[in-house]
């Protein structure tokens, strides 16, 4: 067979490893990948719906210079990001630098001194903890410029409406939800998770405001946070919305004065959302969100082969395979940093950039232990295309996330399986 061939002369991987991949594709592909594609099916059509309900044409991919006045291209790029998460306005540029500036500009622009913010999915990601002032002491985070912040721990995997709505005080203006797994071993919050939560909350307090960090999750559903009462929804360009072909990029939508103060935090009050160059990213942001719906459906598909190879060895991960799935990530519990790094360098290696090179742990900004990281992508950085981080700290727990193509992902799994059967007698597990 030619495919098995070039794996095993190009990539050097063995025929066991090859077999036993294949096996268990063949388990996952009769059981969950229809439901993927239905959902893939869905959102393409949202997303082209958008485009031409704000009539899309060729002459909004020109841009212009300067402040970036009366760019049409930009204007319509936030109507039809608006449109795809239903709501009244979005802030979606390119000078919007990661999902964890977007997250601050958001906080930063609806939360004044004094101002209280509540984390009800538990310990945010640890980049954002820096931003809140509870880790590090960088200038002009959130505590410094007098906002309180308070925590409520998830409870059975669940937000806990009860804790949340006792933890609210008379100062609480905003409630925040991260979607996703970030650095926990837990899986991500379900639509209906946060639709229950959001109504349950509103109930009581009907004006306090609830941010859903979306970041890994957007498409994976047919519905978004905003579509189950989230005021404000917040991720980056350079995972799920971008399709991997955005440059960069972050995007904010919700209601439309909170759009509107956010845009005045990112530019400057008077201002906001009527300047900011694009340089040219249009063709790129729009493209890559044509692009998204399938490109996200391919990354699930990925994780879940993942998920299926290493919980059949033995390894503890999350989501399980059955579960209902709410972001791309996979995560794998190795009780063993070696093998972390190790993961780490088979899916460097599976990459079509920087495959040669070898992902080291270091001090990354924004982040309190050391951190390993294989992104050989396109895009620098880019989270869509697949890639995989872990904190070095116990239970020594490796994050996979991303694939633009599910034949990509299917190479980065047989490499690491590969890299690994020295480890914990894998070799003789899979024979």
């Amino acid at each position: 067979m030619l495919t098995q061939d070039i794996l095993c002369k190009q990539f050097g991987i063995s025929e066991t490893v090859i077999n036993y991949v294949l096996k268990q594709e063949a388990k996952i592909k009769s059981e969950y990948f229809e439901d993927i594609e239905k959902i893939r099916e869905y959102n393409q059509y949202k997303v082209i719906d958008a485009m031409q309900q704000h009539r899309l044409d060729y002459t909004n991919f020109y841009w212009n210079t300067g402040y970036g006045y009366d760019d049409v291209g930009r204007e319509k790029v936030e109507k039809i990001f608006a449109s795809v998460f239903h709501t009244e306005d979005a802030l979606v540029r390119p000078s919007i630098a990661s999902g964890t500036h977007a997250l601050y500009l958001t906080l930063s622009g609806i939360l004044k001194y004094g101002d209280e913010v509540i984390a009800i999915s538990g310990k945010p990601y640890d980049t954002l903890l820096t931003v809140l002032g509870e880790e590090g002491n960088e200038p002009n985070n959130l505590k410094e410029c007098g906002i309180i912040y308070k925590e409520v721990q998830l409870k059975d995997g669940d937000i806990d409406c009860e804790s949340a709505i006792k933890a609210v005080t008379e100062k609480t203006k905003l409630l925040m939800i991260q979607r996703s797994t970030g650095y926990s071993f837990r899986s991500a919050l379900t639509l209906n998770k946060i639709k229950n939560a959001i109504e349950k909350i509103k109930e009581v307090y009907p004006n306090i405001l609830i941010m859903v960090d979306n970041c890994y999750g957007e498409f994976i559903d047919t519905i978004e946070p905003s579509d189950v009462g989230a005021d404000v929804v917040v991720g980056s360009l350079i995972k799920n919305p971008g399709g991997g072909l955005a440059l960069s990029g972050g995007y904010i939508a919700g209601k439309s004065i909170l759009i509107e103060r956010i845009a005045n935090r990112l530019t400057a009050p008077g201002v906001g959302k009527e300047i900011g160059l694009t340089y040219g990213t249009t063709r790129n942001t729009l493209q890559g969100l044509f692009f998204a719906p399938h490109i996200v459906s391919e990354a699930v598909k990925g994780a879940l082969l993942f998920g299926a190879v290493f919980s059949s060895l033995g390894y503890e991960i999350t989501p399980s395979l059955n579960e209902q799935r709410s972001d791309i990530i996979q995560a794998i519990k190795f009780n063993n940093p070696d093998m972390v790094v190790k993961m780490c360098e088979a899916i460097q290696s599976s990459s079509p950039v920087d495959a040669h090179v070898a992902p080291l742990p270091w001090d990354m900004p924004g982040y309190s232990d050391q951190v390993v990281m294989a992104s050989g992508a396109f895009v620098s950085g880019s989270s869509i295309e697949l890639s995989a981080d872990a904190p070095i700290r116990p239970p020594y727990i490796v994050y996979i996330q991303g694939g633009l193509f599910y034949d990509h992902a299917k190479l980065g799994v047989m490499l690491s399986l590969q890299k690994l059967l020295n480890f914990d007698d894998i070799e003789n597990k899979i024979k």
